[in-house]
């Protein structure tokens, strides 16, 4: 059946989630984060979008972007292309990378507009990766306190003050407070967190990167691929980190 279009926002504006298919590490290294945020800062000025926040995990991407004067899916899908095409050249490799759609929710009033703000900007301590906003170097929040980007801060901070400095100050305020509101997410719930996962990869199967293995002779991949599961990994975390299909890691 063809899929139905997604209802428009009639403020145009849209909280995003863009993930590796499988689930799989979209981001091996702080080149590839510095990457797609070139991407998309060539995206946005092609387009016109907005964007409000954004957020790079390790896995899936969150953005709050207001539509531009081309519709949204063609703006996605040339951030997509473009990512992925750099992506595939610097790991010699081929195929998908995203999952081939997009979630995506519409934001339609200031307060729900905060709401999706703070709980992108919260993900990593929510992950469990920093302890505070601030030493996260992948989200758009040390925008809004004095670094510059490609992050639109003008229309959010208006929104706490007029005057510049109180506005700073309220919306640092505003996130300290712990998210509680249910917004678009993923289940990233796991026992051995990605980046621990990772390195056990790496140490017993002596390869540079995850998705590696996937270069393997099928018997290597295979044994590999068991003593990751004798470790503790699960076949999502491991189809994830590697790009692997869990149908072949289940076989394995």
């Amino acid at each position: 059946m063809p899929r139905t279009g997604r209802n428009k926002s009639k403020t145009k504006i849209y909280h995003l989630i863009l993930r590796g298919i499988n689930k799989q590490t979209i981001f091996e290294d702080d080149e590839d984060r510095i990457k797609f945020i070139q991407t998309l800062k060539e995206c946005k000025n092609r387009s016109s979008m907005e964007i409000f926040a954004y957020c790079l995990m390790s896995n899936h991407i969150h953005l709050l972007i207001k539509e531009g004067k081309e519709d949204l899916g063609i703006t996605m899908r040339r951030l997509g292309a473009m990512y992925v095409y750099w992506y595939n050249w610097k790991y010699d490799r081929c195929g998908h990378l995203f999952q081939d759609r997009y979630k995506s929710e519409n934001v339609e009033d200031r307060n729900y507009l905060l709401t999706v703000l703070r709980y992108i900007h919260q993900n990593p301590i929510k992950a469990g990766i920093v302890n505070d906003i601030k030493n996260y170097r992948w989200s758009s929040y040390a925008e809004y306190i004095g670094n510059t980007g490609i992050t639109d801060t003008s229309f959010i901070l208006s929104i706490f003050s007029e005057n510049g400095s109180n506005a700073t100050e309220r919306f640092t305020e505003f996130h300290k407070t712990i998210q509680t509101e249910n917004c678009l997410e993923m289940d990233e719930s796991k026992r051995i967190h990605d980046e621990d996962a990772k390195q056990i990869i790496l140490r017993i199967s002596s390869i540079n990167i995850p998705s590696h293995i996937q270069l393997l002779d099928h018997n290597t991949r295979d044994e590999f691929l068991k003593k990751f599961k004798k470790e503790g990994l699960s076949t999502r975390q491991i189809a994830r980190l590697t790009g692997i299909p869990r149908g072949i890691i289940l076989k394995a």
